[in-house]
């Protein structure tokens, strides 16, 4: 294959990968897997997906270039397929990442989140891999005080959630497989992520919500004064994250991947009025019970160790996302 990223990339990645690397991504045709193989493609990976397409869509990759198992990760075939196909390197997106669903049902969240990682954690462990990327989540940091705002990767960790709990369990099967095995782990904490693709729920799904209904000409609605913050993070930066991650000397150890940007939903309504030329007037009802009144994730450490930053404005990522919806 040809060094398209010689120069770029840091002389141990070429000395240690071969610059080009064979990827497994597990929930690859989901919404965020679905920017990070478009990337790595492009990058001139070889990538495979696996994916059991219960949330995630076919068609949300490219129709060449990308191998495809239809499989569950918890299943015993896709533990002998990861196993056999020799990866260098995993980046497992795949999980149960709803909230509410992981308090209406912990089994399931448990079997997704903790037994589905194992699985792939075996297999990997057992064919070789060299490093293991893993989606974790701010909400494995608990609902915090607003003077430890930005959030910083050292702070204690306190879930609230069964969902925020599985991703801090699986936090720690990395670091003891590191400790007994020898398998490399990066745990990347996301912030609110949103763009093309995304569905209406998790995270940040506010933005597909609002960016679905501004396409369709509908009206919005906001929960509350509207004052409320989170740190809105764009698909393809957090794609740019994990290819970083995959490249770092700075392993085992977790990372925010954010903007470190805190957006009130009122400017945020502002700023999708910018994107799409015209002023919005959203609705307000009465404030969610339990909802987090301010959110944002420092980002320092992943600046300074992995040599990663946001690129994307918001605005910018309003825009895309807003065409994306009108176009589907």
């Amino acid at each position: 294959m040809i060094n398209i990223l010689s120069g770029v990339l840091p002389d141990f990645y070429v000395e240690e990968w071969g610059v080009l690397m064979k990827i497994l991504v597990t929930g690859g045709a989901g919404f965020i897997g679905s920017h990070l193989v478009r990337l790595l493609l492009a990058l001139g990976h070889d990538v495979t997906v696996l994916d059991n397409l219960s949330t995630g869509v076919r068609e949300h990759l490219p129709a060449d270039g990308v191998a495809f198992w239809e499989l569950d990760d918890r299943a015993p075939e896709a533990r002998a397929h990861i196993a056999a196909g020799r990866f260098d390197a995993v980046v497992h997106l795949a999980g149960q990442t709803m909230v509410d669903a992981s308090i209406r049902d912990p089994h399931f969240d448990a079997s997704e989140n903790v037994l589905g990682t194992v699985n792939v954690l075996e297999a990997a462990r057992a064919s070789g891999v060299k490093r293991v990327i893993f989606a974790s989540t701010a909400a494995a940091y608990g609902d915090v005080t607003e003077d430890v705002l930005p959030v910083a990767e050292d702070l204690p960790l306190a879930p609230l959630s069964f969902y925020g709990l599985t991703k801090v369990t699986v936090e720690h099967y990395l670091a003891l497989y590191q400790k007994l095995y020898g398998l490399d782990y990066v745990v990347l904490r996301f912030a609110n992520v949103y763009g093309e693709r995304q569905g209406d729920k998790g995270e940040g799904g506010v933005i597909s919500i609002f960016a679905k209904r501004i396409a369709s000409g509908q009206g919005l609605t906001i929960f509350g004064d509207g004052g409320q913050t989170r740190d809105f993070i764009y698909a393809g930066d957090i794609a740019s994250g994990i290819v970083h991650a995959l490249t770092t000397e700075h392993v085992n150890t977790a990372y925010n991947l954010s903007t470190q940007t805190e957006t009130s939903l009122n400017d945020l309504v502002a700023i999708f009025g910018k994107a799409v030329g015209r002023e919005l007037h959203p609705a307000h009802q009465p404030a969610r019970e339990g909802d987090i009144y301010r959110s944002t994730l420092a980002n320092e450490k992943a600046k300074a160790l992995m040599g990663w930053q946001p690129e994307v404005p918001l605005e910018e990522g309003l825009r895309r996302t807003v065409a994306y919806f009108a176009s589907v």
